[in-house]
């Protein structure tokens, strides 16, 4: 979710139900990491949670979490679980107490914030000890050369114009931003699903890029984008290997 200064700039209201059934699933492995480093005592922030792509898999490993997200339809879009508090709040103003969590997630969604003040609000609410994990993913590869060339294309040529410019931390991996803490390193990890046609043109709908295109040009690019993959793709309802390598920073702070 995009917070510049007071201001939430909102890419993602609008799909709110599609990116909650189409975005992808982060890798188990990267959250038992998580419960390993922190403990499963601990209480997480779950910030810019959206529709909870990362909040249930942390709720099943963490006494408590709470997700805080700007929109509030994303929020409303996401399934609920008792352990998970659900609070509509910037980034930048959580309302959480001081020194109150044990670990901050963010996930898919550093690029958006005001990182200065973000990071404040991270010093005052983590907990001496806490550890802070940010991750992203960017491009990702469709099995097959012929369809992954159509995806490539699609994403850099026909809507790359449309992308935010803090869309360009998100294919760095987030390397030129300074965490507010020392780091440490963790494992890699990476996404994989085998989806049909429909599945990946849902997941091309979800894209800021695909509805600021909608909004500029006034038609839909998904619509050649099925027709070409169409093609190239062979049974539609035959699924192919999607992959999107995760990029991973934590951080702690000082005991």
């Amino acid at each position: 979710m995009q917070l510049m200064s007071s201001q939430f700039h909102d890419h993602f209201s609008i799909v709110a139900k599609r990116y909650a059934h189409f975005r992808p699933h982060y890798p188990a492995a990267l959250f038992d990491y998580l419960a390993a480093l922190v403990g499963h005592e601990a209480v997480v922030w779950d910030c810019a949670a959206g529709s909870g792509q990362a909040t249930m898999d942390l709720a099943s490993r963490f006494r408590k979490v709470i997700a805080t997200d700007a929109s509030a339809d994303q929020i409303g879009s996401a399934s609920r679980r008792d352990n998970v508090e659900f609070r509509v709040a910037l980034a930048e103003q959580s309302g959480l107490p001081d020194n109150s969590v044990g670990l901050i997630t963010v996930a898919q969604a550093l690029h958006w914030f005001d990182r200065e003040r973000f990071f404040a609000e991270t010093r005052r609410v983590l907990q001496p000890g806490g550890f802070i994990a940010v991750w992203t993913y960017a491009t990702n590869r469709v099995e097959g050369d012929a369809v992954d060339g159509l995806v490539q294309d699609f994403y850099s040529n026909i809507v790359g114009p449309y992308w935010p410019p803090e869309r360009k931390l998100t294919e760095i991996g987030y390397r030129t931003i300074e965490l507010p803490f020392p780091e440490i390193t963790p494992p890699s990890f990476r996404m994989e699903v085998r989806w049909t046609l429909d599945q990946l043109l849902g997941y091309f709908s979800t894209w800021s890029a695909t509805n600021r295109y909608i909004k500029a040009i006034g038609s839909n690019p998904i619509e050649p984008l099925a027709e070409s993959l169409g093609r190239a793709w062979g049974d539609p309802n035959s699924p192919r290997l999607v992959v999107w390598p995760l990029s991973l920073r934590v951080a702690r702070k000082k005991p």
